[in-house]
Parts: C-alpha cells; structure tokens; sequence
C-alpha cells in the first residue's frame, strides 16, 4: 500500500506539474562534451500486425552490466504501454568506434526459439532511443527514399530465420550554443538537470555538441561463436565486421547462441536543435494531404452555410409575418396554427429519461471542453511528440478539472426540466461524475485482461489501476459534486411558455423520425474523415500525428455543423409537430458517431488487414467504441444545447394565447 500511495502522489504531482511546466520543442538542450558517455534506451517492441507491445528483455537480448532499469515514466507513457529501459548500448561523443562486442547469449532453448520466430513473423520493431530521439532507419524502394522509426527484430527469408545482431549507428551533432539555453529545470523523460544561463561559465571554451540526429542500419552478420568466448562486453571483435543491410547471415536455430555486436560514428550536422524532430515529421505516408482536406473543408463549410441561410430566413420570414398581423388577425390565425406553433404547449414537456440526458450532455460538456483545450495546447506546442506521454496526461489533467463544468451543466439542466426542482440534484451530480468513466473503466478493464494474458507491456499493472482509481474518486468525483452544487444554487432557466396539463398527440408522420436523426450524421462525418484517417494511422500505424493547428480549426468547423445540423433537424420536427426533440436533437448530431465506428470497422478491414488474431482485432473494436462513445457524447452535447437555444429564442419571440 505505501507504494501505491507513493505512486498516487507522484502521479498527481506530474499532473499539477504540467499545469505550470510544459515542454516547448526545442528549448531544453542538453551539452554533451567530446568524451561524454551517451546512454542508447530502448522502448516497448512494438507491431502493427498486432498492435500489442511488448517488454524489450522478453526477447533474448543483451542486457546491460548494471541491470535493467526503468526510465522515469508519467502517467500517459504507461497508459500509452511505453517501457522505456536502460540498454548496453552507449557511446563516446564524437568518438567513432567499430566492430564493438556486446555480448554472447545464452544458447536458445525451444521456448525463446519459437518466440524469437513468432516476434519475427509477427514483424515486431525495436525501438532504441537517444537523447529522447527515436532511432530513425532509412530504406530504398521504387527510386523513393523511405524514413521508418526503429529496426525489425529479425526477417524470415526461405522458411529460415534470420535475427538482426549488428547494428551500424550514426549520430547527428551540432555544436553547442548558448543563445539556445534556458535557465530552468528540464525533464524530458530523462533525468532532470539545470541547464547553464547565457552567462560565460568556466568551461565555456571546452567544445560541446547537442544531439540532433539518431540513425540505425540493421545488420545480420554470423560471428565466429569460438572468438568471441574471451571477448569481454565493449571490447572489439578481432575480425572486421561487414554490415550489408542487404544481405542476411545470421540464422537463428534452436540451441544456438547469438552474438551481438556494433558500431557508431558522429557526423557535424547543420541541423539545429529546434529541427531535430522534423525528419520524424516528414515520414512518407505521414504526410498530410493539404489541399484534399483544405478541398473538404471548403465543400463542407460552403454547403453549411447554405443551410444555415436558408433555415436563419424561413424562420425570420416567419415570425415577421406573424407579428405583423394585429390583434384580430392573429386571434383568427391563432385557429388556423399549423406546424411549430401547434406545439406551444408542449415543446417544453420534459422528456423520458431526464435524469439520463442531463447527465449525457454534462459528460459531453466536460469531454467536448477537455478535447478543446487538449488540441489548443498542443497546436501551440506544450504538447510535443518529443514529450512522451504529455499528451495523454495532459487529457486526464484537463478531464478532472473540468467536472466542475459536468456537474454544473448536469444539474442546472435537471433544475430547469424540472422547472426549479431542486430534489434529486445531488443523484444527477453523482451519475455524471461516474457514467462515462464507469463505462470507460468497464471497457478498459475487459480490454486490460486480455494484455495482462497476453503478457503485454501495453496491460495498466494493477499499482496504475488503483491509481487511476483514487485519481477518479478523490479528485473527478469531488469537483463534479462541487459543480452540481453551484449549479444547484444558480437560477434554472426559465420556458417562455406554459406547458399543458394533457399532452397533445403526434400525427402519424410519413417516414420515421429516427431515420432522419441518424442520416444527419453524415454531414458532420464529412467535416472530419480525411483527418479521421491521419487520426487513426498515428494511433495504429505508428505515425507521427504533429498537425494540431489544422486538427483544432476541423474540430471547430465540426462543431459549428454539430450546431447547424441539430437545429435544422429540430425545427423540421417541430413543422410536423413532433415536440419530443429533446434527445433527438442529442442524436441528431451524436449520430456521427455511428459513421465513425463504420468507418473504423473499414478502416480494419482495409488498412490493418494486417492484423493478426482475434485479440487484437478485438483490442481494437475496445478502443474504437470508447472513442466513438466519447465522441457521441460530445458531438450530441453541442446539437443539444444549440437546439435548446434556438427553442427557447423561438418560442419567447413570438406570443400565442
């Protein structure tokens, strides 16, 4: 239990951190003096054929003489299953050394030989690391130079097994400059250190370098097994060493050691600090089509602003008519009323369920505010790829504080059905604090069993779950209640108009209602498809996602057409008088969510057909119905009030006897 707490504290401390310390790209050099030891880490080993990770020392590799050691991690790297861990891998700086012996493994017996060929064949990568940059591989195909993130275990070449045991690093330098440094505390996943002022230091003369490029050529090379007995680790091999990545050697058979080797060289780049990352951001495939999304964008935006046009004028045309009229008039039209205004009585009846929805459009305020903010950030760059993790925390970060808003939206909309009842709040406060995240816990942990039999680096350990339990319970849960009570406190909305004592009943309509409610999904679909699809390639596909500018204005166009969308359909409901809006205005626009989930089964079926076996298959449906759970909640959120603004402007513009 006292690691749990410790645990718990640490984890509530980086997320209280992150409130006041972001990391911006580029600001946090770190000098390394020529001689320096550059320490290589290793991350999870990672497939998209599976899309479950797994620990680097599951597989038979060297380990390094001090043991192994996690890296200090936050709470959105282990949510995301990243393992980062020390390696035996390490370099002098700007000292280039060849044929460096490692190690000799121990001879493999049949249950590492049939893991070894199934990581293998399941084309797991290992993904090393320096100075917080990825180790980054360059391959040639169709006359196109490919840039791919870490290096395959091994290749399967004529039903024999080969494993990739030399490696042939190239690092990047660029020479030290004090106008780059900040004088504060870094933290970027490694340890903290307090970088130098601009001031002249004492060892300002001695050269320094910063590292602003890691790349990795595999190699499979059969080693001598007899001389390298002697060998011990860092000492070099007594013959050369001929890395050809074109070529493999190194077969791997049951009882059969495997012995590891490398080499290193630096090189002076002309790359700046502030750039280093933008290799990983220019990966092919990775890039972002502009002018077909900006296309998109246009058609959308252009087709919302017709409709809003139109319905903005048939409504104005429509009440200018009305009060035009005087007051005879109006008694004689008032008998002949036909489609909205024949619902006066009934347009503000509270709907089945009331309770459920306030909760639902509570949640959608609180995840809707917590996407904004997260995106805004990021698109400003305190959200960074080069900071692991920050991400995910930050969202966690943000969700907690905003259940201030859930619990105030929540209640102030039971008080205002309610017509200012004030019984019942605090049950609609506490279903709101614990309905998506009792749903999301549910999902996550039916999810979180299948990796922990999987024996995957991406399962939470059961510390992070209690964790993320107490997280939920002393702080989600109290500042969704204290919400409530100010919405409790605040002055509920009042209907323009009364509501009859007997409910009016509803003509037969010619089609359903609920087919036009789930059609009109598929306009705020159209916002955002093209971006779904970079969306989901950086989630499953292992692609760098960096375009949050973009991301935060096709969330804002989604929003708007949310908005448009609800409002059209509501008022259609109420010309054939049907005043039952309420949680069809919610669907209206949260019905995108049913496309998302197509399109993600399409997404499966096409770009992951790949992926191999029922539990990543099912890993993935998991995690793309949370998300689609989550988007519904906050796509139906906005159709929802925009629809309760504009009923409520309608019905107190116009007065009917």
């Amino acid at each position: 239990m006292d690691r749990i707490k410790i645990c718990f504290l640490a984890a509530v401390f980086s997320l209280i951190q992150l409130g006041f310390a972001f990391y911006l790209p580029g600001s946090y050099p770190h000098k390394y003096e020529v001689g320096d030891y550059l320490n290589v880490k290793v991350n999870s080993l990672t497939s998209i054929e599976t899309e479950m990770p797994f620990s680097y020392y599951s597989l038979p590799f060297c380990q390094p003489a001090e043991g192994i050691k996690d890296s200090a991690e936050n709470l959105g790297e282990l949510l995301m299953g990243d393992r980062i861990e020390n390696s035996p891998y390490r370099f002098k700086m700007f000292k280039n050394e060849s044929e460096i012996f490692l190690c000799q493994t121990e001879k493999l017996s049949g249950d590492g030989f049939k893991l070894l060929k199934k990581r293998i064949d399941e084309m797991y990568q290992v993904n090393p690391m320096l100075d917080n940059l990825p180790a980054i591989r360059y391959t040639k195909k169709d006359g196109y130079v490919l840039r791919w993130t870490g290096y395959p275990v091994g290749i399967k070449v004529q039903d024999v097994y080969y494993v990739f045991n030399h490696l042939k690093f190239k690092v990047l330098v660029h020479k030290y400059e004090e106008a780059a440094n900040v004088a504060r505390v870094m933290g970027t996943g490694d340890a903290a250190e307090v970088i130098p002022t601009m001031g002249k230091s004492k060892d300002s003369d001695e050269p320094g370098y910063m590292v602003v490029g890691f790349e990795v050529v595999p190699c499979s090379f059969a080693h001598n097994a007899d001389s390298t007995k002697k060998l011990k680790m860092y000492e070099r091999y007594t013959t050369p060493i001929k890395c050809d990545s074109t070529s493999v050697s190194m077969s791997v058979k049951e009882g059969q050691s495997i012995v590891f080797s490398y080499e290193v060289s630096f090189e002076e780049s002309d790359i700046k600090w502030p750039s280093r990352w933008d290799a990983y951001l220019k990966m092919e495939g990775s890039k972002v089509h502009w002018f077909s999304i900006l296309n998109s964008l246009m058609v959308i935006t252009f087709l919302a602003g017709i409709v809003l046009v139109i319905f903005l004028r048939t409504v104005r045309r429509d009440l200018t008519r009305y009060e035009e009229l005087d007051k005879e008039a109006q008694a004689q039209m008032n008998e002949e009323l036909s489609g909205w205004k024949l619902v006066v009585g009934d347009v503000f009846r509270a709907p089945s369920n009331p309770s459920l929805l306030c909760v639902m459009v509570g949640d959608g305020v609180q995840i809707l505010g917590m996407a904004v903010v997260t995106i805004l950030f990021a698109a400003l760059g305190f959200m960074s790829p080069a900071s692991r993790g920050t991400l995910i925390t930050g969202m966690l970060f943000f969700y907690m504080i905003l259940g201030i808003a859930a619990g105030y939206v929540a209640v102030r909309l039971w008080r205002t059905i309610g017509c200012g009842e004030h019984r019942g709040w605090m049950s609609v406060a506490w279903k709101a604090a614990c309905f998506f995240p009792g749903i999301a816990f549910l999902i996550l942990t039916t999810l979180n069993f299948l990796l922990w039999g999987s024996h995957s680096t991406g399962a939470i350990p059961f510390s992070l779950f209690v964790i993320l339990i107490l997280l939920w319970f002393c702080i989600s849960v109290p500042l969704t209640l204290i919400g409530g009570y100010f919405g409790a406190r605040a002055p509920h909305i009042e209907f323009p108009v009364r509501t009859n004592q007997i409910p009016r009943e509803i003509p037969a309509q010619k089609y359903p209602s609920w087919l036009l409610v789930l059609g009109a999904g598929t306009l705020p679909f159209g916002t955002l498809f093209i971006e779904l699809f970079f969306i989901m390639s950086s989630i499953w596909m292992g692609r760098v996602y960096y375009v949050f500018g973009f991301l935060f204005v096709v969330m804002i166009l989604l929003v708007v057409v949310c908005a448009e969308v609800s409002l059209v359909l509501t008022y259609m409901h109420l010309c054939v008088e049907d005043y039952k809006w309420w949680w069809k205005s919610f669907f209206a626009s949260g019905s995108v969510a049913i496309y998302i989930f197509i399109y993600s089964i399409n997404y499966l079926v096409f770009d992951l057909k790949n992926l191999s076996g029922p539990v990543s298959a099912t890993l993935y449906l998991g995690y793309s119905l949370f998300m689609v759970l989550a988007i519904m909640l906050a796509t139906g959120t906005v159709g929802f009030l925009s629809s309760f603004w504009f009923v409520h402007y309608l019905f107190s513009s116009v007065k009917l006897d």
